[in-house]
């Protein structure tokens, strides 16, 4: 039996940096892991997405080249050497990831990890590992941090086959179909069918609820959708099921009303379940919630004194850097730290066509929480980068408390708007004011000028957009 002061079971984004951090702080650590290091965000998430759209975008705007008065003629893409390139950016940060946990001493286990008791873990080496033949190892946890995330859910009324996928199978694909049918419109349905629309596929997405990405601002999400089907052809059929579902050799069909839909492949994005099935948490004392997630106070705890949890895994912000974030309070809070989570302000980010990046409260979460705010809203084609670099669909928005002025939110949908938002992020930190943010100085010709221009746009004062006529004050 090996003694470690810390165990983390998972090496996904938030368990590998809380292993980090951890041994920064001076506490023996053991990392155990299943599958690959970096989990679902670096393997089957993230990076391998934001890879092939990477290549995606870049195939659609060589075939609108003419627009900036360049000749391409004959454009085309390889899938297979897209793939390839994939899983090369997947390999490289994954050797990233062991060589910073050696360097850290961190000992590494593959296989599964399940609780005997709250201080005891028993890991079986899985395949054909040369651990597995050694058999299970006993671990003794001072304390451990559960970070085992989450997994596709693939609902149990979709037929088993082929061309039924989830979106971790999708990215093993060395071809791509000419037709998909996505059923889900969430962050992974809109991002995929986005990324199948530019490289030509005919895509159809099922959403049943009444707009695709719900929980966004209405503004960004119309913006979204109008781009999505004028700009792409995706075909967006909200606040409706796809029934009567079959598969087989030939192809996927399914019914929405009185309408067959028919495609080569049919990409399940309806959400994600908690790994926590092998963990055998009761015997550690712990108990899932009724959704399956591990209950979490401030601080990472579980309700075992020993125990912390963080990412995916706790029913929290399905988000990388939210893991990573509350990784490294667990870790410290772990070895005797006293540190809170700081969740007031997480940023999302959406590799949309075009993308999205979003902070804080949206219009209509400030109308539910009844405050009184204000708006300012500045359009990309208004902004002179936007214009040279031939990307002005979207826009920036800004939401601040009518009485102070304080940004209490910020929404972006256009070119970069994943990068843009963190400028957002460190404002609303910061508690600044649209006063504040719009007698910034920032840089021209730069995407980043909108957040100045929509801060004036909110103060009633614009500098580069039409302003909103004032009736004239009668005595």
């Amino acid at each position: 039996m090996a003694a470690f002061d810390i165990v983390v079971i998972g090496a996904g984004p938030g368990g590998y940096p809380a292993s980090i951090r951890a041994a920064q702080l001076g506490a023996s650590v053991a990392l155990v892991e299943k599958e690959e290091l970096g989990g679902t965000c670096l393997n089957w998430g993230c990076i391998p997405t934001k890879t092939l759209i990477a290549s995606s975008e870049l195939y659609a705007r060589i075939k609108s080249a003419g627009a900036l008065g360049l000749r391409v003629e004959n454009a085309s893409y390889d899938y297979a050497a897209m793939s390839e390139r994939k899983d090369q950016v997947i390999q490289k940060l994954r050797n990233g990831i062991k060589q910073l946990l050696k360097a850290n001493g961190i000992t590494v286990f593959r296989g599964s990890a399940a609780f005997e008791n709250r201080n005891r873990i028993q890991v079986t080496p899985q395949g054909s590992s040369a651990d597995s033949a050694s058999g299970p190892v006993i671990l003794a946890a001072g304390k451990t941090i559960i970070a085992t995330g989450t997994a596709s859910a693939l609902a149990s009324f979709l037929p088993r086959h082929a061309r039924v996928v989830d979106s971790k199978t999708f990215l093993n694909l060395k071809s791509l179909p000419a037709s998909a049918l996505v059923l889900g419109g969430g962050v992974i349905g809109c991002e995929f069918a986005c990324l199948l629309a530019q490289l030509g596929a005919r895509v159809a997405v099922v959403e049943l609820l009444g707009d695709i990405l719900w929980g966004l601002d209405a503004d960004v999400r119309r913006e979204l959708r109008r781009h999505m089907e004028k700009a792409l052809g995706i075909r967006i059929l909200t606040g409706a099921t796809l029934e009567d579902i079959a598969a087989d050799d030939r192809g996927v069909r399914g019914r929405v009303g009185p309408e067959r839909l028919e495609a080569e492949l049919l990409l399940a994005a309806l959400g994600r379940k908690p790994v926590t099935q092998e963990l055998r948490v009761e015997n550690a004392g712990l108990t899932p919630n009724e959704r399956g997630f591990l209950d979490v106070d401030a601080y990472g705890r579980t309700s075992v004194a020993t125990i912390y949890a963080v990412g995916d895994v706790t029913g929290g912000p399905l988000l990388a850097h939210a893991a990573t974030s509350q990784g490294l309070v667990a870790a410290e809070n772990a070895c005797g730290l006293y540190l809170r989570k700081n969740e007031k302000v997480i940023p999302n980010c959406i590799f949309t066509s075009p993308e999205i990046g979003a902070v804080g409260l949206s219009e209509q979460e400030a109308g539910q929480q009844g405050r009184k705010i204000k708006t300012g809203k500045f359009l990309l084609g208004a902004s002179g980068k936007a214009l040279a670099i031939g990307e002005t669909a979207g826009f920036v928005k800004w939401v601040a408390d009518a009485e102070t002025g304080q940004l209490l939110g910020a929404h972006a949908v256009g070119s970069h708007a994943t990068d843009l938002i963190a400028e957002a992020v460190v404002a609303i930190r910061a508690e600044l004011t649209a006063t504040e943010l719009a007698h910034t100085m920032h840089a021209h010709p730069t995407l980043a000028e909108v957040w100045m221009e929509a801060a004036h746009v909110l103060q009633g004062e614009p500098l580069h957009s039409v302003p909103v006529r004032r009736p004239l004050e009668t005595g």
